[in-house]
């Protein structure tokens, strides 16, 4: 009997250290994955031939000071209907966005006469911040540039173009600021809790069961991010009737092209969609430099025409500035 109990014993010890175990192994990851590691912003617009200058934005949230470069058009652009493009960018990277490289598509932007804002998220490239929430936090991030942009230039349209994290950025900030007149989204994620549910092993390399679930339960109270906060899907209701252009590679690894696909289908009327074919996550650009511009342009150009010419009545359903 003594036997008995004390293999019953070993058998609860042995699975309270394997569920702490866990629970550090859960946390740990949790935290790397809101802590990478920063990347340098090592090229400048002048090796494109581009002016700029450098610029300090506060975030909404007040406590955060983020770094951009204000890239204007050239003097001798003819700005009928002028408006400003803000460059969001994806997880672990920076306003250079690499995969792109985001300067080229800049390059393109200003010369068809655009002002350009590139900037780092929080806890990224040369900005302020210790934490990326993708997307949770950043949204405010981006909100404060827009904020900036449209107390800077009152009588410019804005619309944004984000990448991967920065596109789903991109559709939450759009759907709180009324001065969004467009979005640009290059592989976004639809949902952060249903993304990392289905894909958070391919990140975090551990067994989907039991961690997945264990870091998902552990995110809120140890980082205070609620993943269900980040949902474009909601976002694009309130976005409508303004128009977005989905772009998304049927060969993405990263993030599903079905998940732009979803966001799509809520309202085809007025949003587009460019699939792509061959390129890796947010690699679109690279493969395909000439008609990525040409379509992005286009899609900005009938967008500022329409906004002049016809003003959109838009319903904003989440908090507006």
């Amino acid at each position: 009997m003594n036997a008995l109990i004390w293999i019953v014993w070993g058998v609860v010890l042995l699975l309270i250290a394997g569920l702490l175990a866990s629970v550090g192994i859960a946390a740990y990851v949790g935290w790397q994955l809101t802590h990478p590691k920063r990347q340098p912003v090592d090229d400048s617009p002048a090796n494109y031939g581009l002016v700029f200058e450098e610029v300090e934005i506060a975030s909404r949230t007040g406590d955060i000071l983020l770094s951009g470069w204000h890239l204007p058009p050239p003097d001798t652009a003819v700005r009928q209907n002028p408006m400003t493009v803000i460059m969001s960018h994806g997880y672990a990277g920076n306003r250079l966005e690499r995969g792109l490289p985001s300067l080229a598509l800049a390059r393109d932007l200003i010369t068809a006469g655009y002002r350009v804002i590139m900037f780092d998220f929080r806890n990224s490239g040369m900005s302020q911040g210790s934490m990326t929430s993708v997307g949770y936090y950043e949204k405010h991030d981006l909100l404060g540039v827009i904020d900036w942009v449209t107390e800077t230039y009152p009588h410019e349209a804005v619309s944004l173009i984000g990448f991967s994290m920065g596109a789903t950025t991109s559709l939450l900030a759009a759907a709180e600021h009324e001065k969004v007149a467009a979005v640009v989204a290059d592989s976004p994620f639809h949902h952060l809790k249903k993304y990392l549910k289905s894909n958070l092993p391919v990140w975090s390399g551990l067994p989907n069961i039991p961690f997945t679930p264990l870091i998902l339960l552990l995110f809120p109270p140890l980082l205070n991010i609620d993943p269900e906060g980040v949902d474009a899907v909601k976002a694009v209701e309130a976005i409508y009737p303004r128009p977005v252009l989905f772009i998304h590679s049927s060969d993405d690894r990263a993030i599903p092209q079905a998940s732009s696909e979803e966001m799509w289908r809520r309202h085809p009327d007025v949003f587009d969609f460019w699939r792509t074919a061959g390129a890796p996550h947010v690699g679109s650009y690279h493969l395909e430099s000439a008609e990525y511009a040409r379509r992005v342009i286009a899609f900005l150009e009938k967008t500022v025409t329409e906004e002049t010419v016809h003003p959109r009545e838009v319903g904003i359903s989440c908090n507006s500035h």
